[in-house]
Formats: C-alpha cells, structure tokens, sequence
C-alpha cells in the first residue's frame, strides 16, 4: 500500500527537471494583460447573439453593453435580423434562443459606466454598423 501511494506521488510530481527547461526568465514574461474595460471591439460583433440580462451569469459573457437611448452616442448602430444567414456584418444581429446557439453572449448592464461599448437599436438596416471614430 505504502509503495502505491509513492509511486503515485512520484508520477504526480512528473519527471525530474532538466538544465536549462526551468521556467522562463522575469524580464522574458509578458507583462499583465490590461484592463477588460474597452477591449472589446464592437464592429467584430455581429452573427447571432444572446443578451443576458442575469448578474451571476456575467462572467460567462463575452462582453458587458449597453444600450443607448440616443443614436448619437452609441458606438454601435445594431439592426436586429429575423434570419442568423443575412446577419453576416457588423451591426446586424440575429437573437438566439438560448445562450448555447448563439455566437456572442452579451451581458446588459442598466449602468453606462460598466459597459465595454455602447448600441443602438435603428429600424433602417443600412444604418447598422460601426461608427467612424
């Protein structure tokens, strides 16, 4: 029983370390990944899309939006499509079911602050897409 457990232990552990296979130097790391806010890029989103609206599910999304009342402010102008097949550019959205059909889940914050962009729903569908910055 005894030699069991230390063969497991020494299996778990994994081979011994070689010279020159250790972890990488300090200044060879990547730096800390910047912050989440803003690194969204809005005019990538597009295909069907899921708004979830439940807090605990937040950290499952892909991105946290909110929409603008104002057309003028949003940062992106959404058309919403009937059929997933024609909603193939930026600004076009097809509504998914469930979250587990959709391409991109979003969460819907009511606070401005929060969220990593902005959009707008137009009823014109050659308004949809990105605005020029």
């Amino acid at each position: 029983m005894f030699f069991s457990f230390l063969c497991a232990a020494l299996l778990a552990l994994g081979p011994p370390p070689t010279p020159g296979a250790g972890a990488p130097k300090l200044e060879a790391r990547r730096p800390a990944p910047a912050a989440r806010r803003g690194s969204v890029d809005p005019c990538k989103v597009y295909g069907s899309i899921y708004l979830e609206t439940d807090p605990t599910r937040r950290s499952g999304c892909f991105g946290i939006v909110y929409v603008e009342p104002d057309q003028a402010f949003a940062d992106l102008l959404v058309f919403k499509e009937a059929n997933k097949l024609f909603a193939d550019k930026a600004g076009l959205w097809a509504e998914a079911p469930n979250r587990d059909f959709a391409d991109y889940v979003l969460f819907v914050t009511p606070t401005r602050g929060l969220a990593d962009f902005t959009i707008h729903y137009t009823p014109a569908r050659s308004f949809a897409g990105c605005k020029t910055q």
